[in-house]
């Protein structure tokens, strides 16, 4: 039957306005969010087998993020006109993610201790053992100094070819630099390097649209392998936690969107793709390209973008901030140990340095827990057994708060620096200039001019100012 010849009285949505709906990323990893849960959870044995499918996207895209990363900060250091603003916002940057770290963990304490989801639990220290735990929550932990050594690659190459963002961010700004001061020399180098990065961001594009498996595979692993019912017993923390990460992005990142000029609201939906696919996968890591990307088109300059986001994930994890302090005082107050407010800030202050440097990947959390555990007496790491079993339905929390975290202060510091088209912004945010990732070139581009900035050849429309 046509559609002219349906029943009186029904409505018949038109096949290219559902072929529309379904072509938006969006929507196809929101079907497959929910798929995977149920898949999950009729048939647990086989979704727990589908966790192939979201470490395999994942995997896929973090090859890419290392040289898009160098592509993107070289490029942005070696074209500004004045190579002191390079540090001026890494300085800001830095001190912004201080603050609102601080701020996300003095809220997760003040939490936990009003609504006490650990107490009355009573749990017996010596019923509980390290077996189970992940390696990494019992290995001895470094301290900041080899911290801070570990940022250094053992040489240039090899920060491209490993797992941590601070080495590449390294390598990055002196590169930048050193094309910056070579003049003419560097030009032809870093319009090498700017061509290089289309070439990554059109894989990347290709890449993402395999999002919506990589999503659906993890989210059935998750339902499948831990089970709706383990909430039952944790519910308080785990409500609580999502809650509170809740309230930090409305009220506290939605004042600094604020103060700014913008607003939080149409942020989200911005970016609600990036959001979905972090909710399915866990981690952040798989969007980081993309945010790179919407954050230039949104207005906010090439370099600023460069250095802010990716020092945001090893620096400004605001839901692992949440998270340490509620997870660490739970667990005290489930072994029935008492922690003074000295005692406390003192975790709160550990706390701050064992947060950084945790890639934007699932169970990254977890370890920083142990990591804070494991430097204080207070909470045995043995503790951790309780929240193990949970902690995955806390991880998208994280991952969805830390990553709205690192689009605010993106946004925030480029602001700060005059690098932020405001007006543009706004129009982008209010979606009169929707972001259509620009397919590959046919043709070699003219060459730019040396005296001016190119803008980014993944952007349809030109960077900001």
């Amino acid at each position: 039957m046509s559609r002219n010849d349906a029943a009186p009285g029904t409505v018949t949505a038109p096949p290219g306005r559902i072929r529309r709906m379904l072509s938006h990323l969006y929507v196809q990893c929101l079907i497959a969010v929910l798929l995977g849960a149920a898949v999950g959870g009729l048939w647990p044995s086989f979704g727990a087998d589908l966790k192939p499918l979201g470490d395999g996207f994942i995997a896929l895209v973090k090859m890419f993020i290392a040289p898009i990363i160098f592509c993107t900060v070289v490029h942005g250091i070696a074209s500004m006109g004045n190579a002191r603003a390079v540090g001026r916002v890494s300085l800001k940057a830095l001190v912004y993610f201080e603050v609102l770290t601080t701020v996300a963990m003095v809220i997760g304490l003040a939490v936990v201790n009003v609504v006490k989801p650990g107490s009355g639990l009573h749990i017996d220290l010596s019923t509980l053992s390290t077996k189970g735990l992940p390696p990494e929550a019992t290995t001895a932990h470094e301290g900041f100094a080899a911290f801070l050594l570990a940022t250094i690659p053992a040489t240039l190459v090899s920060a491209l070819t490993g797992n941590e963002i601070l080495p590449v961010l390294l390598v990055s700004v002196l590169f930048g630099f050193g094309l910056h001061a070579s003049g003419e020399a560097g030009l032809g180098i870093a319009r090498g390097v700017e061509k290089f990065s289309t070439i990554l961001f059109t894989l990347i594009r290709w890449i993402m649209r395999l999002a919506p498996i990589g999503a659906f595979g993890s989210m059935a692993f998750t339902i499948g392998n831990y089970g709706l019912g383990t909430l039952r017993h944790l519910a308080l923390l785990v409500g609580s936690f999502w809650l509170t990460a809740l309230f930090f992005v409305l009220v506290v990142l939605g004042t600094v969107m604020r103060l700014n000029g913008l607003r939080l609201l149409p942020f989200l939906r911005y970016i609600k793709e990036e959001l979905l696919i972090v909710l399915g996968t866990s981690s952040t890591e798989p969007v980081l390209p993309r945010m790179m990307a919407k954050l230039q088109h949104a207005g906010a300059s090439k370099p600023v973008v460069g250095i802010t986001l990716p020092a945001g994930y090893s620096f400004n994890l605001d839901g692992t901030a949440i998270y340490l302090t509620m997870g660490s005082v739970f667990l005290a107050q489930a072994l029935g140990i008492h922690l003074s407010l000295t005692q406390q800030l003192a975790m709160l202050a550990v706390m701050l340095l064992t947060s950084k440097g945790a890639a934007g990947v699932t169970g990254s959390g977890f370890i920083a827990l142990a990591a804070t555990l494991s430097a204080v007496p207070h909470v045995p790491v043995a503790a951790l057994a309780l929240i193990f079993g949970v902690d995955r339905f806390m991880s998208e929390a994280r991952a969805l708060t830390s990553l709205v975290g690192n689009g605010v202060a993106t946004l925030a510091i480029a602001r700060w620096e005059g690098e932020l088209d405001e007006d543009r912004a706004k129009a982008v945010l209010r979606g009169e200039i929707p972001y259509t990732p620009a397919p590959a070139p046919s043709a070699v581009p003219a060459e730019p001019d040396p005296k001016e900035t190119p803008a980014p050849t993944h952007d349809p429309v030109p960077a900001a100012r």
